[in-house]
């Protein structure tokens, strides 16, 4: 290990949301080793990995890729990104690739760049299934090749392992495909020997920036310390600081167990970890333990599916709001009706579903029975249908009811509010997440490929 703690600068949360260059400048001036960040991540759905496309818009990746290889290239540090262009898929990866080119032929750099790419060949995968080595994660169960077929793209989510070998190859930047975040952060001090336990653990509290800090809002980054027992975690903003709860509470970020985290190759255990203030801006980390265990990758795999029409329509009628759920119960059998009627056995396996924004959509659960009625609600309908065409015919067929239905029979037909005409928005195909299990593997390596372009010598291997 290097003499010292291994320093890791982790810009920011998310590539693309806003590197800070006076905190570049801070982490660089502190000795920074390495420069590393997460690119993306499963939060947004699976229509970036079915489609191959970022979340973000292609300058704000390119605004913070140019900082962090600037910054690299001034100091002599490589710069490490995973799961590129948010979903991690090749095409994902090679779109990130291509900025980067772009970057240092308008810089003048000339980095030796390694790809990783962890998209997945559906015959190995078969090959895999087939020998029990791919098992499903809840609340899912066994996979079958029906499914594997069915995904526009499948990704494994890298460890650490195939970062160090292009390190130890002297990558000095690193585009990776899905890769756990922590595995992203981590690699470099692993490289160097650190104490396991710590980089494990340092590089789960920074995986998100900022997040750690006691102000989330002032910053974007942070500066990770990893030694031969411990770990330090700071700010990048000196009008930041980091506490005791703030580091530990990350632990329970995206993970359902605040003492345990299961990555590639083992369990980060934090049950008997300490977390002291060194001062009022930084905290040390002592007595995380790694535990080694049989090596798996997480397997995510998407796909296209039927197709969506919606409508919106806005209600402050009184009747209706103090009788939401059974108005909801009502309309929604009438517009199925009006559909089995007007269309028949040509709407095929179609579904109407009505979310009541103001009142229960977000969590689908039914309000307690003293709740009060809201003001207003907004009423989103939904038609999923085989194509776009039928789902927009469906729409139409529900038009006059959505818009004009009626709560009490005895009073004026109610026309309700509605923002835009025509109503109906064809929402294209909706796109799902088919696989959540695990793959075996003996070697971190085999389900990688890794491509090398080397710009100081004007090549790609």
């Amino acid at each position: 290990m290097k003499s010292g703690p291994i320093k890791i600068l982790v810009p920011v949360g998310s590539l693309g949301a806003g590197v800070r260059e006076e905190e570049l400048s801070y982490g660089l001036a502190q000795g920074a080793h390495a420069i590393a960040t997460d690119a993306g991540s499963t939060d947004s759905g699976a229509a970036y990995l079915a489609l191959g496309k970022s979340k973000n818009n292609r300058g704000s990746i390119k605004r913070d890729l140019a900082l962090l290889m600037q910054a690299g290239a001034e100091a002599g540090i490589p710069v490490i990104v995973g799961t590129c262009g948010q979903a991690g898929g090749d095409l994902n990866l090679d779109w990130t690739k291509d900025i980067a080119l772009e970057i240092a032929g308008e810089l003048g750099l000339t980095p030796k760049i390694a790809l990783l790419y962890s998209e997945q060949d559906k015959a190995v995968l078969k090959a895999k299934n087939a020998a029990g080595k791919i098992k499903p994660l809840p609340p899912l169960g066994p996979l079958d090749d029906a499914t594997i077929d069915v995904c526009d793209h499948i990704v494994a989510a890298m460890g650490p392992e195939p970062y160090i070998a292009a390190l130890q190859a002297g990558a000095d930047l690193i585009l990776g495909g899905r890769t756990t975040d922590t595995a992203v952060i981590g690699c470099f001090a692993l490289m160097q020997g650190a104490h396991a336990g710590a980089t494990w653990h340092a590089a789960k509290v920074a995986e998100c920036g900022a997040q750690c800090t006691a102000d989330t809002g002032e910053g974007a980054g942070v500066l990770i310390s990893i030694g031969q027992d411990g770990f330090e975690v700071e700010p990048l903003s000196v009008a930041n600081r980091c506490t005791p709860h703030s580091v530990s509470a990350h632990m329970l970020y995206e993970n359902s167990n605040p003492f345990r985290l299961t990555e590639p190759g083992g369990v980060l255990d934090v049950t008997e970890a300490s977390y002291t203030a060194l001062d009022d801006r930084t905290v040390r980390v002592t007595g995380s333990r790694w535990e080694p265990a049989p090596y798996t990758m997480k397997l995510e795999g998407a796909a296209t599916g039927q197709f969506q029409t919606v409508m919106l329509i806005g209600i402050q009628d009184p009747d209706v709001l103090s009788r939401l759920d059974e108005f909801h119960d009502k309309l929604l059998y009438a517009l199925n009706q009006r559909v089995h009627r007007t269309i028949g056995e040509a709407a095929g396996d179609f579904h109407i579903s009505l979310r009541i924004y103001g009142w229960n959509a977000v969590t689908g659960d039914q309000p307690p029975p003293e709740t009060p009625p809201p003001r207003e609600v907004g009423v989103l309908f939904v038609a999923t249908a085989e194509t776009q065409a039928m789902a927009t015919q469906i729409a139409n067929a529900c038009n006059p009811y959505f818009f004009h239905f009626p709560l009490l029979r005895d009073k004026e037909l109610p026309s309700y509010g509605f923002p835009f005409t025509p109503a109906e928005i064809e929402r294209g195909p909706i796109y799902e997440f088919k696989l959540n299990h695990v793959v075996e593997v003996d070697d971190p390596m085999e389900l990688v490929r890794t491509s090398w372009i080397d710009l100081s010598k004007g090549s790609q291997a």
